[in-house]
Order: structure tokens, then sequence, then C-alpha cells
């Protein structure tokens, strides 16, 4: 019996049919885990060796494939997902959380597809990053101690790389791991009551690690 079975699951991979020929679209929906691997100037000019760091965040996303080639795509991911700023240290770590912003990093990558037609499809790409910070709050901790508190984050512009593999299921569905490193940086402007306006320049540089299923059209 488990002879058998083994021989049709062998039977169904080798059938699996080769993908990813020019003209073809993939879509996938993944769950994401965006990691930041920050490090902050200090928060000047009133806190100038306090540093802050940056909450990871889990949220669904959808990206969309197209084939140029059987071997080269260009994907584009979309999400968002919500972040907060702590103080690490000092008089800012005993406040806590700082301020929150929600993130939109849509990023284009070029793909190359190693093996388009094999059981196992693993991928390499590079691109660019353009994040837009948005609803940046001020935490009511940050609020009690310094007042009334506005919060801008600036734009940032970056590269994007990435590693994946995609396992297919049947003629037009699949699974799929795939990581990204993305370069960001922003400056972050606190407009306070008690103590004016503060910056602070942090380089937040995530991995954006996700899994999930994806269809070939």
């Amino acid at each position: 019996m488990y002879r058998r079975i083994m021989a049709a699951l062998m039977a169904t991979a080798m059938a699996a049919p080769a993908w990813a020929a020019q003209g073809d679209v993939l879509i996938r929906l993944r769950g994401i885990m965006v990691a930041p691997n920050e490090s902050s100037g200090g928060i000047t000019p009133t806190f100038p060796t306090e540093k802050v760091k940056v909450s990871d965040s889990v949220m669904p996303e959808v990206d969309f494939t197209y084939m140029l080639t059987s071997h080269v795509g260009t994907e584009l991911i979309v999400a968002t997902t919500k972040h907060e700023a702590s103080g690490r240290t000092g008089t800012t770590g005993a406040i806590g959380k700082l301020a929150s912003t929600w993130v939109l990093p849509p990023t284009l990558t070029l793909q190359y597809h190693f093996a388009p037609g094999a059981n196992i499809r693993p991928y390499v790409g590079a691109g660019v990053n353009y994040t837009i910070f948005y609803s940046e709050k001020a935490s009511q901790g940050l609020e009690t101690a310094v007042g009334n508190t506005r919060v801008h984050m600036k734009s940032s512009f970056g590269y994007a790389l990435q590693a994946g593999v995609d396992v297919p299921l049947t003629d037009r569905t699949f699974l799929n791991f795939d990581v990204k490193y993305i370069d960001i940086d922003t400056t972050t402007r606190l407009a306070t009551t008690a103590i004016g306006t503060q910056r602070v320049k942090v380089h937040l540089d995530p991995l954006v690690v996700g899994v999930g299923f994806g269809m070939r059209f």
C-alpha cells in the first residue's frame, strides 16, 4: 500500500505542467510578517542619546506577477501594516509607546524564475520600493508627558531584494514562500506643546516573510 501511494504521488508530481509561460499572470495571497531591523539616531534636540524601537506587524498581502518570459517576471506587492515606535532608554523609555503609524510600501521587483517547469520553482528578485507613512498618531503616554503632539513621518524610496519558491498543487494553483529585504529610511517629526519640535531618523530595513496560496491565469 505504501509503495502504491508513493508511486501515485510521484506520478502526480511528474505530471505537473510547465508553468510561468510568457504572458501568464500569477496572483498570490500571503500572510506576511514585517520585522523591522531598525536602528535610530537620537531624539533631537532634547533627548540626543535616546533611541527608538519599532514593532513587528502581521497582515495579509496580495501580489501580482506578470511573466515577461518563462523565466523572467515582474512582481508588484500590495499591503499595508501598522507599527508602533517606543523609547528604548531614559525618559522616552519610561514613557514606552511614543507613536504609531500605518505603512504602505508598494514594491516592484524584477524576478528570475530558475525552473518554471519543475516541481519546485525557486526565484530571486530585485527592485524598488516607495514607502508612504500615514495616519501617524502620538500615544496617550507621550501626550501626557509633553502635551498635544503632531507626528509626521517622511516617505522613503529604496531598494528591495527577494527570494522565494512556488510549489504546485494543481494545474493552476500553488503554495508560495517568500522573503524580502526592503531598504526603508525615514525621519520622524514630533511637534510637541511642552518641548518644541523633536526629530529622529530611523532606518527600518525590514525583513518581510510571507507564506500563502497562489493561482495562475
